[in-house]
């Protein structure tokens, strides 16, 4: 995954309605912290911080006065009806370092026919290093039958990534269909009821 680059700005002011403002003006109140620095308060532009962050573990390069900060996306906090950012919390990395990050699942294919697939785990954990992050792992399930399975042991990893989830644990269980059947067929069966 390639680092988004953003140019921050430090923040001394706090509070809702500096917040407020903030965002007023596109801009999106962040907080480093990590490495047991103290955290650092910033503000992101709003456009390219929104479309920085679709993606899962974003990687974020922060020009802040000058000085080069990389940090990873911890947190998100969205309106709940609006859906504008409102909050970044962002974790300080070093290019080589692990850390540890959720990374979801993604289902190709499609199974034997007249069986369904079931994703049992939509994200596994996986240390990998801050710079190298995946952003998926790819399951392919193409001509899976019933009864067939895929473990976390059996996901193929990016080079340099090691799983931290239970390699036991069930990702996608293959079962047969079942016909559900039709409710208009049922309800001209039945009995008209008596009046």
């Amino acid at each position: 995954m390639s680092e988004q680059k953003l140019a921050a700005e430090l923040r001394t002011e706090f509070g809702k309605g500096y917040a407020r403002r903030a965002r007023m003006n596109n801009l999106i109140p962040a907080v480093i912290y990590g490495h047991g620095a103290e955290p650092i308060h910033i503000t992101l532009p709003a456009k390219a911080t929104t479309l920085a962050v679709r993606t899962a573990n974003a990687l974020l390069s922060l020009d802040i006065n000058g000085e080069e900060h990389l940090a990873l996306v911890k947190d998100v906090q969205r309106d709940p009806i609006k859906q504008i950012i409102e909050h970044i919390d962002l974790l300080t990395v070093r290019k080589g370092e692990k850390v540890t990050v959720e990374v979801a699942i993604h289902v190709e294919g499609e199974p034997a026919p007249g069986n369904v697939q079931n994703l049992e785990l939509t994200t596994v954990s996986v240390e990998a290093e801050a710079t190298h992050l995946p952003t998926s792992i790819v399951v392919n399930i193409e001509g899976r039958a019933a009864g067939e399975h895929i473990h976390a042991s059996d996901l193929v990893l990016a080079k340099g990534s090691e799983l931290l989830t239970d390699p036991e644990a069930l990702v996608v269980n293959i079962s047969e269909a079942i016909e559900i059947a039709d409710e208009d067929e049922d309800d001209a069966a039945a009995p008209a009821a008596a009046e």
